[in-house]
């Protein structure tokens, strides 16, 4: 059976009638999968395809979607099945029109009350991946361990791996054993994170609410998200007024939020290379200044 009979199979079970794709149109914009949007008569989907080795990253983002689209705070694509067929992999979700930015306002409130939702620890169900970099996320009862392990740690040997080592992988060890220090007066709560929050993956949809979209997500600190929502982009300070009135943050936000970003500019090092590393060196000279 082909991936595109897999698909039909599985949408006309969703369906509850006969489904036979009408239309397929190609999309573009990502750097890892395929993807298209497909429909007949009635209904439209988003789907996505690869090879079928990389079908645990699908199960990922279709465990992580169902657990913010439960949620009922922000919308996201509904994930609808996943799986292999032939040799290659295919997750389908519900078709979303989007265009454009959300109200700030709205987003700043939303996000707020996807935040609310907890779990008892930290960590997430299924690991998963941050663009096409492994991301651990075994359950742990103490965050700065966690983030010590299995975020900033983690980095650090890939960029030892990647032949960034020397003085970056020395300074960040520094730094990273003094992960405590940017905790003594603030508990973070395991809150409900999308886990790779840059502008590219939020937008409105056609009535202008916003969405979230291509989530990496784990149980975490809530600034993770806000702090990456201000590394590639920035959802505008009227977001923050209205996030800050629905849960406030912190005083000591803005000290832990390129520590927290560290970790993606370490990530872009060792996916894309020498520039990233320079930035991230620089990052951490600064943040062994303050503590």
């Amino acid at each position: 059976m082909s991936v595109w009979q897999q698909i039909e199979q599985d949408l006309s079970q969703f369906s509850g009638r006969p489904f036979r794709i009408k239309d397929k149109h190609s999309i573009g914009g990502g750097s890892i999968n395929h993807a298209y949007r497909i429909g007949d008569e009635e209904q439209q989907f988003f789907v996505k395809t690869n090879r079928q080795q990389l079908v645990y990253m699908f199960e990922a983002e279709a465990r992580a979607l169902e657990e913010l689209y439960t949620t009922a705070s922000i919308k996201v694509p509904q994930p609808i099945s996943y799986g292999v067929a032939g040799n290659e992999c295919y997750c389908i979700m519900s078709w979303l029109e989007m265009s454009g930015q959300p109200n700030s306002e709205l987003f700043g409130q939303k996000m707020a009350a996807l935040h609310r939702h907890s779990h008892d620890r930290f960590g997430f169900y299924i690991d998963n991946t941050i663009g096409s970099t492994p991301q651990s996320n075994p359950w742990s009862d103490d965050w700065v361990t966690f983030w010590q392990q299995q975020r900033l740690g983690f980095q650090l040997e890939l960029t030892h791996k990647n032949g960034f080592g020397g003085r970056l992988y020395d300074l960040g060890q520094q730094l990273n054993e003094k992960t405590p220090a940017f905790f003594r007066s603030y508990q973070p709560q395991p809150s409900l994170l999308h886990g790779d929050l840059w502008s590219g993956n939020w937008a409105a949809d056609s009535q202008g609410d916003p969405v979230i979209f291509d989530p990496a997500s784990y149980y975490g600190d809530r600034e993770a998200d806000l702090a990456m929502m201000q590394l590639f982009g920035h959802p505008g300070q009227r977001f923050f007024a209205a996030y800050n009135e629905h849960y406030p943050l912190d005083d000591d936000y803005a000290l832990r939020k390129d520590f927290y970003n560290l970790y993606h500019i370490l990530n872009h090092a060792n996916l894309f290379g020498s520039s990233y590393a320079m930035q991230a060196e620089g990052m951490i000279k600064n943040l062994l200044a303050v503590v």
